[in-house]
């Protein structure tokens, strides 16, 4: 940056630090405000949480309010994750970041990683459907906070180059439940709550299946030619079985009888080692993936080759979701000492001037204008981001590249008949606030009309394979030729470089390769795997702060840039301190390595589970005032967490009895009058039927669609109280705006537009 380095100063908590993390890695000075013994993650871990989250931060202790108001003066941002907030100045953007919001009757509520995941509806999505939830490992519910609470932050940032600072509302549980993929829109869109999947994709035929050494992540592919590919691997090898029967090509039938189909591909590939299976099969443009500890992690060519990795103290950990800016790496970060920078309380910085309000309301992005090329999950999430935030999103669509949200059956969700493209509710969820233009980008007046439309764009988003750009002409020197200024943003799976660059890529073969799936399980030989797409999810927030970064940087500098992300590193990133710990890790189910009692017990009634995280002493005491059993908060055997881990199984016993006759709510509201983290395991119907903080907060949003009807979107989880986001507008029927768009922003005329639709180029 031109200038000097934006000062974030930060309160921490575990939904705030990953975001301060993000902030060290664009570049900021990010100053973690610290207690006279030390913030806690100094003690976990043998330090390695510590050196994870805040390696690349400088330290302050501050003993008192004045001190506290002296950095702030000179500061562009505050991080706050305490419980009751911070005094901040006019200038600077506040973002509070608490479990469950600022307002709403759940606001008071304490919330861990995992409780917040139960009343965000992530662990309804995760597990066997006849056994418990099972939370994502590394904190994800936390790491989808500290993502939001980075882009809320550059939202605000942005939005004070016209008018003063604000307070930013980041809530966590929000934040879970608008990162659901379908869980809970198939309650809103055909009145359906699937049980939890296992190992088998809800909706794709996609899986988790064993190795001769471990597990795969893949399956049939979303195309007929990856059927035929993966049919024809079968015949050659003498293992297709029945499936060459003519009734196998119809996809209907292949999903209907899927479990015989997954079989068939089980007993083929469980006698290969999962690295040798993987390439082959993607030697064949098929996506799979072997399945990967954190500690193979450092083995991986891919990651390897594009120095995904930072060193934090001369040890390797996982690097930063996207190298910037203009492609630079971070490679190496100290970690700071306690108070070792106290001298930046001494030396005063000028505050940020505050201008006057300009077009005051009017979102953060308002006037950004993106060229949305992307299709399915990870590349329209991240757009979506956008244009809730206010920038014109134009949605470029193709009769050639239909977008499969739209088309396919199994993934349009809808009341009525899966063949209308303009009432998929998966679509029109993820689309909202946003134009389509449909456009024949294999003709070449079609790719003129889409250089002209580059030309006029300040944002470009992509998610296709690495090649398809530079096979259309579009490669990022000509991008940057056609418009100097223009944010480039490619999301291929595996990035644009590397040996692996040309890998076929799905969410579910990218948690696999990532590391998060070996870890989704209650132990070494009991993997269960993230299977719906998470990895979609993060990719789209982390390719959103990308945007926003490489925005800022271009206000700075006057040059745009390309964001190569891979969706690997992207959920790599989100691997926390997986690496630094100095032990193999391996699956632990839902329990926690310092706290206990943490899991998931069953409650009255059919599929009801509590989630309670025990953190401390006291709280133990308490929860067993409340189960009725005071006698063991003084019981030896489990006085302590490390005794409770001892003799878990009398802690589970006691809880377990006393939650097995209470309705999940009312053992969760208990819990929590008494100062226990605690929260009823919630699928997609309880959260749009009867989670009060989500209504109270207005988090489901009634917007009528012209084809669709009026249905519920799921909401905006960033709440920015001077340039608010919104569901504006509901998804656009297929090519409505193309005349509107081409006349706006190529300045085309009707005759002109006129010939194109003549010619087939418009459809």
């Amino acid at each position: 940056m031109s200038g000097p380095a934006l000062r974030v100063v930060e309160l921490s908590s575990p939904f705030v630090r990953f975001a301060g993390r993000l902030l060290v890695g664009l570049g900021h000075e990010v100053v973690l405000v610290e207690p006279p013994d030390g913030d806690p993650t100094r003690r976990e871990q043998a330090g390695a949480a510590f050196a994870h989250w805040h390696a690349g931060k400088r330290s302050v202790v501050v003993g008192s309010p004045q001190e506290l108001g002296r950095l702030l003066e000179g500061a562009d941002v505050l991080l706050d994750g305490t419980p009751d907030g911070a005094e901040a100045p006019d200038h600077l953007v506040h973002v509070r970041v608490t479990p469950f919001g600022l307002v709403g009757p759940r606001s008071h509520w304490q919330g861990t990683d995992l409780v917040v995941a139960a009343l965000g509806g992530m662990l309804a999505q995760v597990g066997d459907p006849d056994g418990p939830p099972l939370r994502l490992p590394e904190n994800q519910a936390e790491q989808l906070a500290g993502v939001n609470a980075a882009i809320a932050a550059l939202l605000g940032l942005r939005a004070r180059r016209r008018g003063p600072g604000q307070l930013i509302d980041v809530s966590a549980q929000a934040c879970a439940a608008a990162a659901l993929e379908a869980g809970a829109l198939t309650y809103l869109h055909e009145d359906r709550v699937p049980p939890r999947p296992g190992a088998v994709h809800p909706l794709v035929p996609h899986g988790l299946f064993r190795a001769a050494d471990g597990y795969l992540g893949g399956g049939l592919g979303g195309s007929p030619r990856m059927w035929d590919a993966l049919l024809e691997w079968l015949r050659e090898e003498g293992a297709e079985a029945d499936l060459g029967e003519p009734r196998w090509q119809d996809p209907v039938e292949r999903k209907t009888h899927q479990e015989h189909v997954f079989k068939v591909v089980q007993d083929f590939a469980g006698a290969w080692p999962k690295a040798e299976f993987a390439e082959a099969a993607q030697a064949r443009k098929l996506p799979w993936a072997a399945v990967d500890l954190p500690q193979e992690l450092p083995d991986n060519p891919q990651l390897t080759a594009r120095g995904f990795f930072t060193r934090v103290d001369g040890r390797t950990d996982v690097g930063f979701p996207f190298a910037f800016p203009e492609g630079r790496r971070t490679q190496d970060l100290d970690v700071p000492g306690l108070d070792a920078d106290r001298a930046l309380l001494d030396t005063p910085r000028p505050a940020p001037r505050v201008v006057a309000a300009q077009n005051p309301g009017r979102p953060a992005l308002d006037g950004v204008r993106v060229l949305d090329l992307t299709w399915v999950l990870a590349g329209p999430y991240c757009t979506k981001i956008l244009a809730d935030h206010g920038a014109d999103v134009i949605k470029v669509e193709s009769a050639g590249r239909p977008d499969p949200t739209r088309f396919a059956p199994f993934m349009h969700l809808s009341r009525g008949p899966h063949t209308d493209p303009n009432t998929s509710g998966y679509f029109n969820d993820v689309n909202r606030n946003k134009r389509s233009i449909t456009l024949d980008t294999r003709a070449a007046d079609g790719l003129a009309v889409l250089r002209d439309l580059i030309a006029s764009c300040d944002v470009l988003v992509e998610n296709f394979s690495s090649t398809v750009m530079t096979r259309m002409g579009l490669g990022h020197e000509e991008l940057a030729r056609i418009n100097p200024g223009i944010v480039y943003v490619s999301m291929s799976g595996m990035g644009h470089t590397g040996p692996r660059n040309g890998w076929v890529s799905y969410a579910d073969t990218v948690s696999a390769a990532s590391g998060l799936t070996g870890l989704t399980g209650w132990g070494p030989q009991d993997v269960v795997g993230v299977i719906y797409g998470h990895g979609d999810i993060v990719a789209g927030l982390q390719a959103a702060l990308a945007t926003l970064a490489a925005l800022e940087h271009r206000e700075e500098t006057g040059r745009g840039q390309h964001i190569d992300l891979s969706q690997l590193e992207a959920i790599a990133a989100h691997m926390g301190t997986s690496l630094l710990t100095g032990t193999p890790a391996a699956p632990t189910g839902n329990t926690h390595p310092e706290w206990s009692p943490q899991g998931v017990y069953r409650c009255l009634g059919a599929d009801r589970w509590l989630a309670v995280s025990v953190r401390s002493d006291p709280e133990w005491a308490a929860l067993c005032e409340v189960v009725g059993r005071p006698d063991l908060a003084a019981d030896e055997r489990t006085r302590t967490a490390r005794a409770r881990r001892r003799d878990s199984a009398l802690v589970d016993e006691a809880l377990g009895a006393w939650a097995r006759a209470m309705p999940a709510d009312l053992a969760a509201e208990l819990l929590q009058q008494a100062g226990v983290p605690a929260g009823a395991v919630q699928d997609g119907r309880e959260l749009v039927e009867h989670d009060p903080q989500l209504r109270a907060r207005g988090f489901y949003v009634r917007r009528e669609h012209p084809a669709a009807g009026a249905f519920l979107h799921e909401g905006v989880p960033i709440r920015l109280t001077r340039t608010p986001g919104a569901v504006r507008e509901p998804a656009p029927l297929l090519g409505a705006d193309t005349d509107a768009v081409l006349r706006e922003v190529a300045g085309y005329s009707p005759e002109r537009i006129g010939q194109l639709r003549d010619t087939g180029v418009l459809r």
